[in-house]
């Protein structure tokens, strides 16, 4: 996996759609001592150019306490080397209109999940969500983009961790050439420094936990309104699973 020229910092840029366990992932990071993780860097630049800042929960704050401007942020992104390893999480959705071709230079790692799974988790926050709220094509449009420019990258569904959280981590951190740390597999409950100002609106389970959960597969049928959503999802998913790790 690459690194920036000359530069021996491991930069691990999560894509990921919301709900999909990216949060946990996150903490699981910011337990290692040789690492540095960032909560969706590039939120306010989306909030400012699309209109989810009319119904994201935090949005004005989220505005006023981050640093809009996209490109400045690709900048930090690029040239913030305080810890061997970083960590970005980011929503794959919150990445437009900037050029990709900065993706050549880190180790690229896809979180997905079952949109039924992800819909009934993101319906209790945000309602009446569109396809371009919850990151499927912009996942699948991203694996086109690799694949056509010879760019590396990972892709996981993340019941693979929830199902082995010990295993898919050390291979993870194998695929990406990384050591595991044991670490990585708990955290204390309350949150973490690095979490945005968004975080009481959408963390309250992580806050309360102290490591993964179990995976739990649901029975639960999804609303009416949400069946054409996960209709239009779904075979992106299905894409992308295609290209997925399946570590269990």
């Amino acid at each position: 996996m690459s690194n920036l020229q000359g530069d021996n910092i491991k930069r691990i840029f999560l894509w990921s759609g919301p709900r999909n366990i990216s949060t946990a992932l996150m903490y699981s990071f910011a337990q290692r001592p040789d690492a540095k993780v960032f909560d969706e860097p590039f939120y306010a630049y989306y909030l400012r150019h699309s209109n989810a800042l009319s119904y994201h929960p935090g949005a004005k704050q989220v505005l006023s306490t981050m640093e809009n401007d996209g490109q400045k942020v690709l900048k930090m992104v690029q040239e913030y080397n305080a810890f061997p390893v970083l960590f970005f999480k980011n929503m794959s959705h919150h990445i437009f209109d900037i050029d990709l071709a900065f993706t050549k230079q880190l180790t690229n790692v896809i979180l997905t999940r079952n949109p039924k799974q992800m819909l009934l988790s993101y319906d209790k926050v945000i309602k009446n969500p569109t396809l371009k709220d919850v990151g499927y094509k912009a996942h699948l449009d991203l694996v086109n983009y690799f694949e056509e420019n010879g760019i590396d990258y990972i892709v996981i569904d993340s019941s693979s961790i929830l199902k082995n959280p010990n295993n898919s981590l050390r291979l993870l951190c194998s695929s990406i050439e990384i050591p595991f740390f044991d670490s990585m597999l708990t955290w204390p409950k309350g949150g973490i420094k690095e979490d945005g100002v968004w975080a009481k609106f959408w963390y309250k389970n992580v806050h309360n936990s102290e490591g993964f959960q179990k995976y739990k597969s649901s029975n639960k049928v999804l609303p009416e309104h949400l069946v054409p959503l996960y209709e239009e999802a779904k075979p992106y998913y299905d894409a992308l699973m295609k290209k997925a790790h399946i570590w269990e």
